[in-house]
């Protein structure tokens, strides 16, 4: 019998139905800062002195009325500018769910900010002025939630309040983007009319749109579902240390500690061992000092195999049955988010999971147009904020899973070995480009970088 995540909800997992991780996103103006304002506000998750704080700031400047984006945007150029520039997360509960927020800027060239915080969501709200409807920044942020597979899409059609809350402009706009995000392969999209300033249907409905009966933003927040059948995805178990007391009390105890990245694991199943492709089985598992039979994501865990192998930090532990295939020649899609430019034969470093090897970028295929999706070919290198297709051989074999079926084993890095700084978050296999085909020759050099 196939196991499911009911089965398993009585083993203690909080964070299987009761945490949402969930991004804001949406043109500068559209009013995310005060969504998220009011959303805190309403739901009494604010504490006292903030409220002060921020009722102090908004009278220094003139205003009747707190200014609630205050809440959120907290640096000073922020502030001044009216403008969300940094990722801000907050932290909040309601008795129905646990949530972790992130208010993502709105121009476009902060557009690597918004790929920052969607890139964990489960679900992306994207505000639209309802003014001004879908425009370009509008599919921007559409594409780039499907690009990074985010689940569930809301878009909040905020200042109905300008437009005498008129049902015919919110169902046009919602018409309109639905059409486009669904175009895209978003597989959920919601449209909810609000206004953030005056707070209809934010955490209350709304008294203005009696034509509108569907849920409130944070109604939906603590409704929409989030787990995931365990089994659905593969196991895979990178390692992050090897636990070897070698003490009188443990003298041949050998273990592997790391974080369940998906998946089930249990006691006595066969396992394989990447990339070396040793195989042994499943001889032990100790999670929080006692030992179980079984584990699933994302439980921190110690596993004991019958074998002895020569395993290390970096390799990857998965079922037999279901093992990911080995490569160097890596195909992605890749958002670049580093001001010094990523070109065609740069030496990076390529970290996936818990491994960090060498590699070369090989080819740069394509650079993605996010205002109509287009592709401009071979442009040569990645810039700031541009997302592209790549082709990035590597020095050592990587078990990677295609992003579209494990967003955990599917992402990687790609950072610049000089200085450690991060050049670009990859999505491996296929996305809106066109798959490349791998070079038949590597770069070749004399600094320890020719494979």
């Amino acid at each position: 019998m196939t196991a499911t995540t009911e089965q398993f909800a009585d083993l203690g997992d909080p964070s299987a139905t009761t945490l949402l991780r969930f991004a804001t996103a949406g043109s500068v103006d559209d009013g995310k800062s005060t969504l998220v304002g009011r959303l805190l506000h309403d739901s009494k998750s604010i504490l006292t002195d903030q409220l002060e704080a921020v009722e102090a700031a908004s009278a220094r400047r003139g205003q009747d009325t707190p200014d609630l984006a205050l809440l959120t945007d907290g640096l000073r150029a922020e502030r001044e500018q009216g403008i969300t520039i940094d990722v801000a997360y907050r932290y909040f509960a309601t008795a129905r769910r646990r949530f972790i927020l992130a208010d993502t800027p709105g121009h476009v060239q902060y557009t690597r900010n918004m790929v920052t915080g969607a890139s964990t969501a489960d679900l992306a709200v994207v505000l639209v002025d309802a003014r001004n409807g879908v425009i370009e920044q509008t599919r921007r942020h559409a594409a780039v939630a499907a690009l990074l597979r985010v689940p569930h899409v809301v878009l909040a059609v905020n200042k109905m309040d300008l437009v005498g809350y008129a049902e015919k402009v919110f169902a046009a706009i919602a018409e309109e983007f639905t059409a486009y995000a669904s175009g895209l392969g978003v597989p959920e999209i919601t449209a909810i009319p609000i206004s953030a300033l005056a707070g209809d249907n934010v955490v209350e409905p709304s008294a203005n749109m009696d034509w509108y009966g569907g849920p409130t933003v944070l109604e939906h927040l603590e409704t929409v579902p989030v787990s995931h059948d365990l089994t659905a995805c593969p196991a895979r178990f990178p390692v992050q240390y090897v636990i070897r007391p070698q003490s009188a009390e443990h003298p041949d105890y050998r273990g592997y500690a790391g974080q369940i990245a998906s998946g089930v694991l249990r006691v006595g199943e066969a396992v394989t061992v990447l990339p070396s492709g040793r195989t042994s089985t499943i001889e032990g598992i100790d999670a929080l000092g006692e030992s179980v039979d079984i584990a699933w994501a994302p439980q921190s865990v110690t596993l004991r195999l019958s074998d002895d192998i020569d395993i290390s930090r970096g390799d990857l532990i998965a079922p037999s049955a279901s093992a990911p295939a080995t490569t160097q020649d890596v195909e992605a899609t890749v958002c670049h988010v580093a001001d010094q430019p990523l070109a065609v034969g740069a030496r990076v470093l390529l970290k996936h999971t818990t491994r960090t090897v060498k590699a070369i970028v090989k080819e740069i295929p394509s650079r993605l147009t996010l205002d109509d999706l287009s592709q401009h070919p071979e442009p040569g290198q990645l810039v700031a904020n541009d997302i592209g297709r790549v082709v990035v051989r590597t020095a050592e074999p990587l078990a990677l899973d295609a992003y579209a079926a494990s967003r955990r084993t599917g992402s990687f890095l790609l950072i610049d070995p000089a200085d450690g700084t991060t050049l670009a978050a990859g999505m491996a296999g296929a996305a809106f480009a066109a798959r490349a085909e791998p070079a038949d020759q590597a770069p070749q050099d004399d600094e320890g970088w020719d494979f």
